[in-house]
């Protein structure tokens, strides 16, 4: 049994960062490894606890208390005081729970719905003019279900400009290029090309957008949402 924990792949990596290369990435995790092939003093991030607590307070906070109030600029003014990244005209709509927000990233004029799961623990970069609809999880990683000490196995994820997340979807870490569509109640495993339409569980192509639509300019920001 190989009892080394299960890491990203670095390529994998690698080609995040250069297609978003505002992705932040967490420090990676540590560990110590027994005699008996066991993991002792686990982190999925190899952080001082000064920062960790940091991070943690903040994400209670958030998910408890902030996330429910009506208003964006006192939302994203706090998500920006702990960390996050988040650009002008953009929204995060209410009841939407953050993981890490230090590792968050939201480019401009993005909109993104209620009740969504924004999971960046091991980094989480949306793009410019993306559209998320309600309900929709973006998972951060999994599990190594080999290993013996059932491990996180954290894994960043990408979402380009123009992207349009329709709601109760849910992406598993990969990279949604540029214009990609994810169709509603969708399963994405793996990545989405250029203005690719997906759909299913799993998510397979199901159509192509046009290049040249992607013109506008995005930001849906209602009152008190």
């Amino acid at each position: 049994m190989n009892t080394e924990p299960a890491k990203a792949d670095p390529e994998d990596v690698a080609r995040k960062v250069a297609a978003a290369p505002g992705l932040k990435l967490p420090p990676p995790p540590s560990y110590d490894l027994q005699p008996d092939g066991r993991v002792a003093n686990y982190r999925m991030q190899n952080m001082g606890l000064q920062r960790k607590l940091r991070n943690r307070i903040g994400q209670v906070l958030y998910n408890l208390i902030v996330t429910h109030i009506p208003f964006h600029f006192i939302r994203q003014g706090f998500l920006r005081l702990f960390g996050a990244t988040i650009g002008g005209n953009s929204c995060i709509m209410l009841g939407t729970t953050i993981l890490d927000i230090e590792f968050l990233t939201v480019g401009d004029n993005t909109s993104i719905g209620s009740r969504c799961l924004l999971d960046a623990r091991a980094g989480l970069y949306i793009g410019n003019d993306v559209t998320i609809a309600s309900d929709v999880q973006i998972i951060g990683g999994g599990h190594d279900v080999n290993h013996p000490d059932f491990l996180p196995v954290p894994i960043p994820t990408v979402v380009s400009d123009y992207a349009w997340i329709a709601s109760r979807a849910m992406v598993l870490p990969s990279l949604i290029g540029r214009g990609g569509v994810v169709a509603a109640q969708a399963v994405v495993t793996k990545d989405i090309g250029v203005c690719e339409i997906v759909g299913g569980v799993p998510a397979k192509v199901i159509g192509k957008r046009d290049p040249e639509a992607l013109k506008y300019t995005g930001g849906y920001r209602p009152l008190f949402c």
